[in-house]
């Protein structure tokens, strides 16, 4: 695993050091001091906010009841009338405005809250009263350690439940017939947003796959739309990633699946060689810089991944072959990108639309009126658009 730096703290009037690492890309904390039972929520949350980061050396569920009591204080002032002055300040202050102040706040929230720490040995082992066997789940997300290092609290549980993920799997809908489970990676994005899967199902594929069955998958991820794809009949799926974690998770996807010989998984930047009837690509689809490795599904920075799948486009696709973008336009809500700005794009690289596909999301923030983002999660689209080469 990637170390990122040293902790150090006294204990037993002796100096102590670990490793130190966050996917959150954190510096090790310079202020450690050691926290137990006896430690009391305010105490803890004034350390937090103060900068102090708390090793924590007492009961381990005590921690986790801890830190959601540090829940409860940092969103204390998320009561009635606050709610409704933040839902509000889209109409107010401008949608790009708001995205920024949560985005502020969120990363504020972040901050306070990874602030409990967790000591591990290098066999991935908890020293502490009622503590979880992990090894398994932190082996999975980190690899080997070579030595004892300590991470959040915070990050410790997302590595516990994304373990469970993985051994769940999450429930895809391949056909009317038939559901297949997808077994998603730690940092790998799950497909657990369904809306965008049901448009690769029904869209129309291209004329050109009758006669050349191939398709690239760009940015494959868990590998589920290369899985549709071979469902639906492509006979050939090249998908590409530069993500170890996404190439790795992918391969064992098409394993469990025992479609190793039908779907190829390359490590790329974007296309591979060559041309394909059908190109389809799922990019982050906000504009924005991501503040962790675990972002970069979601915050695609100056749009590189969309303008980099626009601009190779025409190039890679077959005659009468098609590229589908796979987008969501919440970007546009949220005043991060114009629809013009994405059509101009098109344009540019030799483009044009021949069809769109739209449909609404589906899952529980569109409902939640007390999200800071409610107005603009409501009118969001996500939409498959069908492009050719002009």
């Amino acid at each position: 695993m990637l170390i990122d730096g040293l902790i150090q703290w006294e204990e037993g009037s002796q100096a102590h050091s670990a490793g130190w690492h966050s996917e959150n890309g954190i510096s090790a904390h310079q202020k450690v001091v050691l926290a137990d039972d006896t430690l009391t929520a305010d105490a803890a949350y004034r350390l937090a906010c103060e900068g102090t980061a708390l090793l924590w050396r007492g009961d381990f569920q005590n921690a986790r009841q801890l830190l959601q009591a540090l829940v409860r204080r940092v969103d204390k002032p998320s009561k009635k009338s606050k709610r409704n002055k933040a839902k509000n300040q889209l109409q107010e202050h401008g949608a790009l405005d708001q995205f920024h102040h949560h985005r502020l706040a969120q990363s504020q929230r972040a901050r306070i809250l990874g602030m409990i720490l967790i000591e591990l040995n290098a066999e991935h082992r908890i020293s502490l009263k009622r503590a979880p066997d992990v090894a398994l789940a932190c082996s999975e997300a980190y690899g080997s350690a070579t030595e004892s290092y300590v991470i959040s609290l915070r990050e410790l549980l997302g590595v516990i439940s994304a373990h469970e993920w993985r051994k769940k799997g999450v429930p895809v809908p391949a056909n009317e017939n038939e559901v297949i489970r997808i077994y998603p990676h730690y940092g790998v994005f799950s497909p657990v947003r369904g809306e965008y899967l049901e448009l690769v199902w029904n869209a129309a594929l291209p004329y050109a796959v009758d006669q050349h069955s191939l398709a690239f998958d760009i940015g494959v991820g868990s590998g589920v739309l290369s899985v549709l794809l071979v469902k639906r009949g492509v006979q050939r799926v090249i998908a590409t990633d530069s993500d170890d974690r996404a190439l790795a998770c992918a391969k064992e996807n098409m394993a469990h699946l025992g479609l190793t010989n039908q779907v190829e998984i390359r490590k790329a930047n974007l296309f591979p060689a060559g041309q394909a009837a059908l190109i389809v690509c799922n990019p982050p689809w906000l504009p924005a810089r991501p503040s962790s490795s675990l972002e970069h599904a979601v915050y695609d920075p100056n749009s590189q991944m969309l303008k980099g799948f626009l601009h190779g486009l025409r190039e890679h696709l077959l005659p009468e072959g098609e590229g589908w973008l796979i987008l969501s336009d919440l970007a546009e809500h949220l005043g991060l990108r114009s629809r013009e700005t994405l059509l101009n794009w098109i344009r540019e690289a030799g483009l044009k639309v021949i069809g769109r596909e739209d449909i609404r999301p589906k899952h529980g923030k569109v409902f939640d009126q007390e999200d800071a983002l409610h107005a603009a999660r409501v009118a969001e689209l996500t939409s498959l658009w069908r492009l050719q080469a002009e």
